[in-house]
C-alpha cells in the first residue's frame, strides 16, 4: 500500500512537471496553457464564493442522477435474475443508452423539462449501462452449489436470488459504482452546458471560456476533476466496507 501511494504522488508530481515545462515552453507565446502557479493563484483569488456553491449544484445533480441509473441499473438487473426471458430487451436497452451521443438527447430533455432536469438525466444515462453490466456480472458469478443447494431445499428464483446471486453480485456492482461516479459528475456537466441553468460547473466553465480567461477555466476543470476523483473515493470506500462486511468474518477465520 506504501508503495502504492508512494507511486502514485510520484506521477502526480511528473504530471505538474510536464504541465509546468509545456506552459512555460510550447505554449508560453500563447497563453492558452497557463502554468500550474497561475492556475493556483486564479483559484485563490476568486475562492469558495465561486466554486463552492459552483461545485455543491454540479455535486448535488450528478448525485441525484447516480442514484437514479444505478437504482434503474440494478434493478432492473435484479429483474432480468428473475425473468431470464427479459435479458435481450434489457441488454438492447442498456447498449442503446451507451451508444446514444449524450449531446444528442441533452437538448430534447432540455426542449420537454426545462430546468435541471437534463443535468440529472445526463448522470443518469452516463452511469446506466456500467452498472447494469457490472451487476449482471455480478449476478452470474454466484456459485454454483450455493444455487443447487438452494433449489434442493425447495427455493425458487427470488430465494436463489436473495440467499446466493445478490451478495455474490456485490463486488461487482461496487465496481461499476467507481466507475460511475466519476461518469455522473460528467454527465452532470454536459447538462449544465445545454443552459437553462444559472449556475454549476458547466455554466461557471461557459462563463470563463466566453471571458477568455484562461487561468479560471484551468480552475474550474481541475475543480470538476477533483469532484469526480471525491466520487470515486466515496465509491472505493463503500467498496472496502462491502469487501470487509462480506470476507471479513472468512479471513478471521482463516487466520485463526
Amino acid at each position: 500500500m506504501t508503495a502504492r501511494r508512494v507511486g502514485g504522488a510520484a506521477g502526480v508530481l511528473a504530471l505538474v512537471a510536464a504541465w509546468w515545462i509545456a506552459a512555460v515552453t510550447v505554449f508560453r507565446s500563447t497563453g492558452t496553457v497557463p502554468s500550474p502557479w497561475t492556475v493556483l493563484a486564479s483559484v485563490r483569488h476568486d475562492g469558495w464564493a465561486l466554486y463552492g456553491p459552483n461545485l455543491g449544484v454540479t455535486a448535488a445533480g450528478a448525485a441525484k442522477g447516480f442514484l437514479w441509473g444505478n437504482g434503474t441499473a440494478v434493478a432492473l438487473a435484479l429483474l432480468v435474475a428473475l425473468l431470464p426471458r427479459l435479458e435481450p430487451l434489457a441488454t438492447q436497452l442498456a447498449v442503446l443508452s451507451y451508444c446514444t451521443p449524450l449531446l444528442a438527447l441533452g437538448p430534447i430533455v432540455l426542449v420537454v423539462f426545462g430546468g435541471r432536469t437534463p443535468t440529472v438525466f445526463l448522470a443518469a444515462v452516463s452511469v446506466f449501462f456500467t452498472s447494469m453490466v457490472g451487476t449482471l456480472a455480478g449476478l452470474r458469478s454466484a456459485d454454483r452449489a450455493g444455487l443447487d443447494l438452494v433449489t434442493a431445499c425447495g427455493g425458487g428464483r427470488w430465494q436463489r436470488l436473495v440467499r446466493v446471486q445478490a451478495i455474490a453480485a456485490l463486488p461487482g456492482v461496487v465496481g461499476a459504482l467507481k466507475i460511475a461516479a466519476p461518469a455522473a459528475v460528467l454527465g452532470a456537466i454536459l447538462g449544465e452546458y445545454l443552459g437553462g441553468v444559472d449556475s454549476g460547473v458547466g455554466v461557471a466553465l461557459t462563463a470563463a471560456q466566453a471571458a477568455y480567461d484562461v487561468p479560471r477555466t484551468w480552475g474550474m476543470a481541475l475543480a470538476a476533476g477533483a469532484l469526480a476523483g471525491a466520487g470515486y473515493l466515496l465509491a472505493a470506500l463503500l467498496g472496502r466496507a462491502t469487501d470487509r462486511l462480506l470476507y471479513g468474518p472468512r479471513r478471521r477465520e482463516a487466520a485463526a
